[in-house]
């Protein structure tokens, strides 16, 4: 039926619902028996009315609604629209707008008005309960489908599949809802009931040969869902989720609203909230730099800083393969957007100024650093060279040549370190913090931790071990993280920047924080498998310069809240200038070679309580500190 053809059927069926309503209200106002007299006045009446209320709906768009998706929404446009209608009607009756009244009672026009909104009404809703109840629910021989949530989400889920539009066809059916609401049970949403909470799967998916599980709580924390995943485990039943806001903000999901449980998911993070007016505001029509741009954060940072109109992108990496490949994606992706390739070391004093003077970037987001912990622990004065020399050099770079905003993309190991890495870091912070106090250019470093994908973590090391048949490797069964995704990380990094105005460390709220042990059980569980039996998880002891809990903020800081709630200012403990610039000045030396008895000997320079413990189960130099949005313990907002 096309457009037209609807909208006449329509108003055919209100044309008809209009004349009907006032004879019954006629019919029941008198009790059946109609005088003559009001007979002829609603027949005089009626044909003038009947436009008044057609005109009336036109004017509230009810021809151009959805009626298959009617709502309460649209029942107060029928409402409001047959109250207009009645208020034209009563007008004319009254107020002799044509050749004398109409002698009819004014209860009359009360009880048309009901009327209307009721026939009106339901012939609309007719449409919705056709399209949802044209099918039974529960079909012999379909799949049975269980739905954890009885919410918002829930009950979509549900419209979901009474609809059939999300392809599941006529192979699937929900039986009914789990919920840990005491105030849900026993209670019913769309004719399904909530047959019990999260504790009552196993019982449910035997009892009613349940084939799969959707969770239906796209806001509920990380650990909610490692708890059902846990829970779900071993009943044969096939685990699927509906996603997130964030999710379908970042285009990941596109067809099928409810998809495979992934290990983003068991992790849990709730959507990120951003300014885009002012991210665009500092990004829009500028030079970008981003360093380390071939890098799982560099990459993404392009990616994302493209998509608010830079004037022209720098992509600076040491690796020619990794540039060429985030060139040739962006050049796809962005055509509009100018695109520069630079191969170059960012310890290249010369050649980072020959690009800075040449290209004049506004922003510069500096992610090039070496971040594999015990690779750097192998190579300790490489991780100098690399992390604070670069830093050094690129943000020199920045202030000659008067950028506007720098940002460093820092580290959680940066906080009490007990890496060559997290010390190198550390130590970049202090570079830029003391190039913030005499330059113009905004100087700011973001701090956050783990990032779920990037080169070398956990997640695929995990995969591939997984993928091999095992074991999964832990190095110790309290080791603990915090994880966020890449495209979120970057988001926040994005977000900062338009919040810089010199020398602040930006923290990052990273969530609650994840046992790298319930991590790896989960994969295992989420591959298909059974922990220790099909997969083994060995545990092979904490390596060279690793601690067991990560943290955000050493015991001497404490944080102040920014504009945006999920961005923290650490207010960072003072530093002696006097011996960082001693420090650069020696590992800055053409000859300067040193073995890791040289390098922690050099760092204590600048960061006196630095050691590195090897092999301790345990090496922690201040307070373990739980990052959350309004409270870290030990330290007031």
């Amino acid at each position: 039926m096309n457009r037209i053809t609807r909208t006449l059927a329509l108003i055919t069926v209100d044309a008809v619902a209009v004349n009907a309503a006032l004879f019954l209200a006629l019919w029941l106002r008198f009790d059946g028996v109609i005088k003559p007299v009001y007979i002829n006045g609603a027949l005089r009446l009626v044909p003038l009315a009947t436009l008044f209320y057609i005109a009336s709906f036109y004017s509230f768009r009810l021809y151009n609604r959805l009626w298959q998706y009617a709502s309460i929404n649209e029942l107060l446009a029928i409402v409001t629209a047959t109250l207009v209608g009645t208020m034209a009607s009563v007008s004319l009756a009254y107020f002799r707008m044509v050749g004398g009244t109409f002698p009819l009672p004014r209860s009359i026009f009360a009880l048309w008005t009901i009327l209307i909104i009721a026939l009106v009404g339901l012939s609309r809703l007719s449409w919705r309960l056709f399209r949802e109840y044209r099918f039974p629910m529960v079909r012999n021989g379909g799949r049975a489908v269980l739905i954890v949530g009885a919410g918002d989400a829930g009950a979509m889920v549900a419209r979901e599949f009474r609809s059939r539009s999300n392809g599941y066809g006529s192979e699937a059916h929900p039986v009914g809802f789990v919920d840990d609401d005491p105030n849900k049970q026993g209670r019913t949403l769309y004719g399904l009931p909530v047959l019990g909470t999260r504790d009552d799967i196993p019982r449910l998916v035997e009892d009613f040969g349940i084939e799969e599980i959707v969770i239906a709580m796209p806001s509920v924390r990380g650990k909610i869902i490692r708890e059902i995943v846990e829970i779900c485990h071993g009943t044969g039943a096939e685990l699927r989720i509906l996603p997130g806001i964030y999710d379908l903000l970042d285009g990941s999901v596109k067809v099928d609203p409810i998809r495979e449980i992934r290990i983003e998911d068991i992790l849990g993070r709730e959507p990120v909230q951003v300014d885009l007016a002012a991210m665009a505001g500092y990004l829009a029509g500028e030079v970008v730099l981003v360093t380390g741009a071939g890098g799982s954060i560099g990459s993404e940072l392009c990616r994302q800083v493209a998509g608010f109109g830079p004037g022209l992108l720098i992509l600076l990496g040491h690796g020619e393969n990794s540039i060429y490949e985030i060139h040739q994606e962006l050049s796809r992706s962005f055509p509009d957007i100018e695109l520069v390739q630079a191969v170059v070391d960012v310890k290249d004093e010369a050649a980072v100024d020959q690009l800075f003077r040449k290209y004049k970037p506004a922003v510069v987001f500096h992610a090039a650093a070496h971040k594999h912990v015990p690779l750097m622990e192998m190579n300790p004065a490489e991780a100098i060279k690399n992390n604070v020399l670069g830093t050094r050099v690129v943000a020199r770079a920045a202030d000659k040549h008067r950028s506007k905003v720098f940002v460093l993309i820092s580290t959680d190991k940066a906080v009490n370190p007990t890496s060559i890495m997290g010390a190198s870091k550390r130590v970049a912070e202090m570079v830029v913090q003391e190039m913030a106090r005499r330059s113009k250019t905004r100087f700011a470093a973001v701090r956050f931790g783990n990032v779920l994908g990037s080169r070398g973590s956990v997640v695929p090391l995990f995969q591939r071990q997984i993928a091999a048949g095992g074991p999964v490797t832990v190095t110790h069964p309290e080791m603990t993280r915090y994880f966020m995704t890449i495209p979120e990380a970057v988001q926040l990094v994005i977000q900062a920047g338009a919040l810089v105005r010199g020398g602040e460390i930006f923290v990052l709220d990273m969530g609650e924080p994840v046992k790298i042990l319930d991590l790896a059980r989960s994969m295992i569980i989420l591959s298909g498998y059974e922990p220790g039996r099909d997969i083994e998880i060995v545990f092979t002891g904490v390596r060279p310069g690793e601690k067991l809990y990560e943290e955000i903020l050493t015991a001497g800081e404490g944080v102040n809240a920014t504009s945006h709630e999920r961005i923290f200012i650490a207010r960072p403990e003072e530093f002696d200038v006097a011996r960082l610039e001693r420090f650069l000045w020696l590992v800055s030396q053409p000859s300067w070679r040193a073995d890791m008895a040289g390098v922690e000997e050099l760092l204590r320079l600048v960061l006196p309580g630095f050691r590195v413990d090897k092999g301790q189960e345990l090496v922690q130099l201040g307070e373990v500190v739980s990052f959350g949005k309004e409270v870290i313990r030990g330290h007031a907002l």
